[in-house]
């Protein structure tokens, strides 16, 4: 069984997001940058996969700037056997990642391919969708758990009234949440075996593949600062700034 995993280049989730003075993007100059944390979770499951011999290879895509490859190698250092990067410095929305990665999934012909169910940067929770529906496969979304039998995928997924659980027949896209799994850290003989691992790079043009907007972003401002709280003496002078000043009740 061959699985592809998807990678995407999002920044630390321990930074502290920035915008532009000009408010048209967030800043990116010296941010530290990281693979998506729902996609690391679907690196870590495709090789566990390969440990158990359910999987014969792992093939790690992504799609983005030429530095993107940082992240490809990181993954490759957690185990994936090769890796393509999809260059692309133009943004790239949902719909031509799916495009783009449907014309890999077509060279490539893997049994699995595992997904972040979204990524921290843009939180769409769109391109795993799109994918199943442009390359005809089945999908099970938000899996906590997948089990491999045969060339059926059973897929226990999350839902707002608890878990659901699906079959899906191979090939198939599974889109991974937070408790699948926990992910490990690339040891130090990994990080310098991973430098020798094939990367391939491609272009849009190389997939037959034209990038179109259909999307413009006007502005770009964070969060409004949040008030400090206060501290009340009692229940009663709670319930008066409750129905006074917050004018809740």
């Amino acid at each position: 069984m061959k699985v592809l995993v998807t990678v995407k280049r999002v920044i630390d989730y321990n930074v502290k997001v920035r915008v532009k003075s000009d408010q048209s993007d967030v800043d990116l100059n010296n941010v530290k940058m990281a693979i998506n944390p729902f996609c690391e979770i679907a690196v870590e499951e495709a090789v566990r996969l390969k440990e158990s011999g359910q999987a014969s290879e792992v093939v790690v895509v992504s799609l983005g700037p030429q530095t993107a490859q940082e992240q490809l190698r990181t993954a490759l250092a957690l185990g994936a056997d090769r890796a393509i990067l999809v260059q692309s410095d133009d943004p790239l929305e949902s719909l031509s990642v799916a495009k783009l990665l449907a014309k890999v999934v077509e060279n490539e012909k893997p049994d699995l391919i595992l997904m972040g169910k979204q990524a921290i940067d843009s939180d769409n929770n769109q391109t795993g969708q799109m994918l199943a529906a442009l390359t005809g496969m089945g999908q099970g979304t938000f899996a906590s758990e997948v089990k491999i039998d045969g060339n059926k995928v059973t897929v226990t997924r999350e839902v707002d009234g608890g878990l659901q659980t699906v079959a899906v027949n191979t090939p198939a896209v599974v889109t991974v949440d937070l408790r699948l799994n926990e992910p490990r850290y690339a040891s130090l003989p990994n990080i310098m075996k991973a430098k020798r691992k094939p990367l391939e790079t491609l272009t849009p043009a190389d997939l037959g593949v034209a990038i179109k907007a259909h999307t413009k972003l006007l502005k770009v401002e964070p969060p409004a600062e949040r008030s400090a709280g206060i501290k009340v003496a009692d229940v009663a002078e709670l319930i008066d700034k409750l129905k006074n000043e917050a004018k809740v009740i």
